[in-house]
């Protein structure tokens, strides 16, 4: 008899303990996807995760998936660093906000005309969407947007999206719209269910085509720009000065590396930042995804080493694209790139 109580207390604290450790998906949440998604799923950059009729119409399987697979090009990235509990943990919170029961897709493809498809989506579907299914523009933020519209059209012709999404799910959307944004019903709009089907089969037809641009990312050599100054630390900055107004930006300031880290007297007077601008580019940058000001304003790195050799550098505007997610930034990143490297060479010619 004492055995068996030993042993059953012994299971009990194994289960407490397993509870204990399991993963918070509030705080998962909270950590991944609030900044985005809003703390109680109400939207801002990322969609309103908690609007009833967006519940209603994804299963936890494209929930799971879409964490994982992201949207490549796009805002939402990939969570590949969450392993399945905690993924699992997360979809939990997210159906607390929904009192009903999650719905579940047959995987069986849906069969169609994707040609006939295809006209129908350029007549119904690209005004939201886009002509090549890449979605709407914008990060969904008050001035990307107007506010009035609470959700952005995703892309479509986006792998992330292409394999979460079954047939089934895709065609249910169609059937019935999506209550609290743009989509509406396309049987409401006089389409036939086998019309509906064509345009499936077309969205499904996105995976044969070419990467959508949308869904590009650049790719860079390296994160850091640096270039050696054959002059000496002062004469170096003032030809960073001039050639930044040079090339259309103005100059800010000049501080050192560690100001605002240490005491005054304990700054490193060879190591300094330029600080220098141009308000169209950063109006523009701050349009596409608003965490490009934690780049802003433009900055280059001047360091004196021991040896007294001089090194300008800048971060590579290229690799915000990829750290961002954000295909929209690949030209101005690009942009940008070329105008820091110009000012480098510039100076240290």
């Amino acid at each position: 008899m004492l055995l068996r109580l030993f042993a059953l207390t012994l299971l009990a604290g194994l289960s407490l303990s397993q509870a204990l450790a399991a993963p918070n998906g509030a705080k998962l949440f909270a950590r991944n996807c609030a900044s985005c998604h809003g703390e109680k799923g109400d939207g801002g950059i990322g969609i309103p995760l908690a609007l009833p009729s967006f519940q209603a119409s994804v299963s936890d399987d494209y929930l799971r998936k879409t964490i994982h697979l992201g949207r490549p090009g796009r805002v939402m990235p990939a969570f590949s660093s969450l392993n399945e509990d905690e993924i699992d943990a997360i979809v939990r919170h997210l159906r607390s906000w929904n009192k009903g029961t999650a719905v579940t897709y047959s995987s069986k493809p849906v069969k169609g005309d994707p040609s006939h498809g295809g006209k129908l989506f350029e007549q119904y579907c690209v005004a939201c969407h886009g002509a090549n299914g890449e979605g709407a523009k914008g990060t969904g933020v008050t001035f990307s947007r107007p506010r009035d519209l609470p959700i952005m059209a995703p892309a479509l012709h986006n792998p992330g999206f292409l394999a979460a999404a079954p047939d089934a799910m895709i065609k249910a959307t169609l059937m019935r719209g999506r209550e609290g944004t743009p989509m509406v019903s396309f049987l409401k709009q006089g389409l036939t269910e086998k019309d509906i089907n064509d345009i499936v089969s077309y969205v499904r037809s996105f995976e044969k085509q070419p990467l959508a641009k949308s869904a590009q990312i650049l790719e860079t050599e390296s994160p850091v720009i640096v270039v050696d100054s054959p002059y000496d630390l002062a004469t170096t900055v003032e030809h960073v000065k001039t050639a930044v107004t040079t090339h259309n930006f103005f100059y800010g300031r000049v501080q050192t590396l560690e100001y605002g880290l240490t005491k005054p007297d304990n700054e490193n007077p060879k190591q300094v930042i330029v600080y220098f601008c141009n308000i169209s580019l950063l109006n523009q940058a701050l349009a596409v995804d608003p965490r490009v000001g934690m780049f802003l304003p433009c900055r280059i790195t001047i360091l004196e080493k021991p040896d007294g050799k001089v090194q300008v550098m800048s971060v590579n505007p290229k690799v915000l694209s990829r750290l961002f997610n954000n295909s929209e930034l690949n030209e101005l990143c690009e942009q940008m790139k070329q105008s820091y490297t110009a000012i480098l060479e510039e100076s240290t010619l």
